[in-house]
């Protein structure tokens, strides 16, 4: 959506601030011994708590409230009562919600307590390859030149991207224009970001696959060559300047 009205980014702002709550509370939640499910079911309470709705139930009726992947799961994990959260997984939350007719989105990748099989370093430079592709959109700044900036960033690193997975468009649903914001130079991509647009901008960056493939489940997606897999992101407004970052409550970069 474009931000036209004081109204729409109040109401834009809200929505963001039971994401990133969430988020964030469900992070600080989680703890070895716990279920997905038990899990999940702590973040539908603090969604429920602010008022706003599940996005991936309401848009597509996936079998949770949030998402959330362990290790080698990349992304879309179901949460499940047999999924029991082990010392020194690789977690990934993803929350998104609709509040009062606003759609927002936000996810995080951690370490559960000691980081015993060295996930920090992939998860460190997911967060900081996610703050320099931010802080360089702004309008009329190529979306093809952000995914650039993150593929290159990722590479410095001795990391790949996920090719097939990208952030988008949202605001008055959950997936608008732009439609992909890809983590690579998308030579196709012609497309340049808008000032007052609401966009989810989101890094993939893995050890070893390009592409994610869906399991059997139907949702859960997995690399195509197997390895782990961080994810961060953030709803912002893009300006003329520095972007106004909605879900920044979520402190996935303290």
């Amino acid at each position: 959506m474009s931000i036209r009205t004081e109204e729409e980014l109040v109401g834009m702002k809200r929505a963001s601030e039971a994401v990133a709550c969430t988020l964030k509370e469900m992070r600080d939640y989680a703890q070895p011994g716990m279920t997905t499910k038990q899990l999940d079911d702590y973040g539908a309470e603090i969604l429920s708590d602010f008022g706003a709705k599940s996005a991936p139930y309401l848009t597509y009726g996936f079998p949770g409230w949030t998402c959330i992947s362990v290790n080698h799961e990349f992304c879309h994990g179901i949460p499940s009562d047999a999924r029991i959260l082990e010392e020194g997984d690789l977690v990934n939350i993803d929350v998104s919600a609709e509040l009062d007719g606003f759609w927002s989105d936000n996810g995080s990748s951690f370490v559960l307590g000691r980081d015993i099989h060295q996930h920090q370093k992939l998860v460190d430079a997911s967060k900081e390859i996610l703050h320099k592709a931010i802080f360089n959109i702004k309008g009329g700044v190529r979306i093809s030149d952000i995914g650039h900036i993150i593929e290159k960033e990722s590479r410095k690193r001795g990391y790949k991207v996920v090719k097939n997975l990208t952030g988008h468009g949202v605001g008055r649903s959950l997936h608008e224009e732009p439609g992909e914001v890809a983590n690579f130079r998308d030579r196709y991509n012609l497309t340049r970001f808008k000032k007052n647009s609401v966009v989810a901008i989101e890094t993939f960056i893995t050890t070893a696959s390009t592409y994610a493939e869906t399991l059997k489940d139907g949702w859960t997606m997995v690399g195509n060559k197997g390895g782990f897999m961080a994810q961060h992101e953030h709803t912002i407004v893009v300006t003329d300047g520095k972007p106004i970052i909605l879900t920044e409550m979520n402190e996935i970069w303290n």
